[in-house]
């Protein structure tokens, strides 16, 4: 069994390394080191904001060439960065991350430092919205998959060579890392086909949750969207978007896919009956403003959980 895990894991390293580049960078403080992956295969690569959001004369490292690459997006608020290289290329099929289960084996492949493409493999340790009691923008994959400093940047796949997430920053020394889901990194790439740019919604609603209470709206600002849509304060919501409301975590999740213009439906009940608003989601406030960052992660979100 142990030599046919060992065999898959090879197999999914020799299929998909060729689609994994070393990104390469200089800020102010000196030379940066990455790994990032085709998207498609087009030359468009996903990578982490912190190896080129400052930075200058961005190159990647692919098929044995140095390539001059275009910063298409570096997006601080959710950590993901969009390159692009003028190449055809190979490129990451992606998997939805609602099959993964605690214990699911996945796979990694980066860039240490000076080294050569290398993979890491491991499984799911969890399913976190917050670390060190600072809430992410979204819910992240931990993954106990060891991970070197350039890593940052690198797919997490199954163990059919899907990509699964993003390597965001690692952990306990580098023992496990944070993951950015698929979901939520392709989210930052389709903003940027759509308008050019990433664009964060926001609908300006405070929720809170009491012990053995539904999530409820405590706060709407007068001229905020939410509440020109005609929710109102002590709502209970229901559902927002795709994502299912049972605690005030999950408003993280809803919160992150909001998209500057576009509506949402928010399905709430009303002293016992079921309504239904749509929403049109502005700018959200924060989104010229880098947030926290806990392990390098953003840790600055939409709804605020209060």
């Amino acid at each position: 069994m142990a030599a046919s895990l060992s065999e898959q894991v090879g197999k999914v390293f020799n299929e998909r390394a060729s689609a994994v580049v070393r990104v390469e960078s200089s800020d102010r403080h000196g030379r940066l080191s990455g790994t990032g992956f085709f998207a498609d295969p087009m030359g468009t690569i996903y990578t982490v904001y912190s190896t080129v959001g400052d930075a200058q004369d961005v190159t990647v490292v692919f098929a044995g060439e140095r390539l001059p690459a275009k910063v298409l997006i570096a997006d601080a608020r959710s950590g993901v960065a969009l390159l692009k290289v003028e190449r055809s290329t190979p490129f990451i099929p992606v998997a939805s991350t609602r099959e993964l289960r605690l214990a699911t084996p996945v796979i990694s492949i980066g860039f240490p430092h000076d080294l050569d493409a290398s993979p890491s493999f491991g499984i799911i340790g969890g399913f976190d919205r917050k670390y060190r009691d600072r809430f992410f923008v979204t819910t992240h994959l931990r993954a106990s998959v060891p991970v070197q400093a350039g890593f940052g940047g690198a797919p997490l796949l199954n163990l059919s060579g899907e990509a699964v997430g993003m390597v965001i920053a690692g952990i306990d020394g580098g023992s496990s890392c944070f993951v950015l889901p698929i979901e939520a990194v392709d989210k930052i790439r389709h903003n940027f086909v759509r308008f050019g740019e990433a664009r964060h919604g926001w609908v300006g609603v405070t929720v809170e949750e009491l012990p053995g209470e539904p999530v409820k709206i405590a706060e709407l600002g007068p001229q905020t969207p939410a509440a020109k849509s005609g929710l109102r304060e002590g709502d209970v919501l229901i559902q927002v978007g795709e994502v299912p409301i049972k605690k005030v975590e999950d408003v993280l999740d809803a919160s992150y896919f909001l998209t500057d213009g576009d509506a949402v439906e928010v399905r709430v009940n009303r002293d016992g009956q079921e309504m239904r608003f749509s929403v049109y989601s502005i700018t959200h406030p924060a989104s010229e403003k880098p947030g926290l960052h806990a392990a390098g992660v953003p840790a600055e979100f939409i709804l605020q959980p209060k």
